[in-house]
């Protein structure tokens, strides 16, 4: 005999079964569509003295409006890790921007290596840039400021 869930007189719509989906530490789904049944099954033929023993999905066929619903829900929960693992690198990279502004702040020779360091792969990448490097003493009067009077 093959029914679906609603022939044999269900009432757990399609969202109820798809909430008790697999995960972990939870069954797989076929698991619990499997048992729901049974349970369905059983009081239907209880009353006639009927014990059904083994019950088992072997195909489920779902609309395609339920498809769509869950292919948008998947999408969504995938866009949302997704935005989660991005804000979690933006965060570690902020941490790293203090502590190497932190860094440079404490050691100023670091600013000079950085800039060193800068220059040379601009000069490795075989492009048509052209820098000219400048001595940082010639910005220490723009960096300390106005002139007080």
């Amino acid at each position: 005999m093959r029914a679906t869930a609603t022939q044999a007189g269900a009432e757990c719509p399609p969202d109820c079964v798809a909430a008790h989906g697999a995960g972990p530490g939870r069954p797989a789904l076929r698991d619990v569509i499997n048992q729901k049944l049974q349970e369905i099954i059983d009081r239907q033929t209880e009353p006639w003295g009927i014990k059904v023993t083994a019950v088992e999905v072997k195909d489920v066929s779902l609309p395609d409006s339920m498809k769509r619903a869950m292919a948008k829900q998947a999408e969504a929960e995938r866009e949302r890790r997704a935005k989660i693992v991005n804000a979690e690198g933006e965060f570690q990279a902020a941490e790293k921007m203090v502590q190497a502004a932190a860094m440079i702040s404490k050691e100023p020779i670091a600013l000079q290596l950085r800039f060193l360091q800068t220059m040379r792969e601009i000069s490795s990448e075989h492009n048509t840039t052209t820098f000219l490097p400048i001595p940082i003493d010639l910005f220490s009067p723009f960096m300390k400021g106005p002139p007080k009077a």
